[in-house]
């Protein structure tokens, strides 16, 4: 396994398996303490995994926690997605800056979401299964939604939209997003 640094977002990291296939099939490790020990992110502060299974052209985000932020490690299991990380943290040199991966289940890529980023995705394929490790437990009063179809953030989504959450339909724009949290 490698980690190699995302430029657009500073501080996120790709992590790529090794996959060993033979006539059965294939083995990949998709979680390596001491690979993600070395670009200094600790491996123990993830405290919960979760799943998510989407049909194609779900789009889910743009999701992010207020507070202390979450750190995330994104892995599309099965399937194809597009990805999209929106650094929303103001002392960051990457601040505001918007960065689209693929993730699929044929690569099983490891996206690192530092905390302050912004993350959605849109399911490429039916089904794509995305799972998440995650570094705080799960409180809903810190959920914090952004309009994926904001103009200022331009995300280029690359499927029309077969479904979507009432909250992410309704979801403030980033600017809107911003001021409250700025007052």
């Amino acid at each position: 396994m490698r980690a190699t640094e995302v430029p657009a977002i500073a501080g996120a990291f790709l992590f790529e398996p090794t996959p060993h296939a033979d006539e059965r099939g294939s083995f990949c490790r998709t979680f390596d303490a001491e690979v993600v020990r070395s670009v200094g992110i600790d491996p123990d502060a993830f405290v919960q995994d979760s799943l998510s299974r989407s049909a194609r052209g779900v789009l889910r985000g743009l999701h992010l926690r207020s507070g202390a932020g979450e750190a995330k490690l994104v892995r599309c299991s099965y399937g194809r997605i597009f990805d999209v990380v929106v650094d929303l943290r103001p002392g960051s040199p990457t601040y505001r800056t918007v960065a689209t991966f693929e993730l699929s289940g044929e690569t099983q890529t490891t996206l690192y979401v530092p905390a302050g980023c912004a993350h959605g995705f849109q399911a490429l394929t039916g089904p794509a299964d995305v799972s998440y490790r995650i570094d705080r437990p799960h409180d809903p009063a810190e959920d914090v939604t952004i309009a994926f179809d904001d103009p200022e953030l331009a995300v280029e989504w690359p499927l029309p939209v077969a479904s979507v959450s009432r909250r992410d339909r309704e979801a403030p724009s980033l600017a809107e997003v911003l001021q409250s949290r700025e007052g």
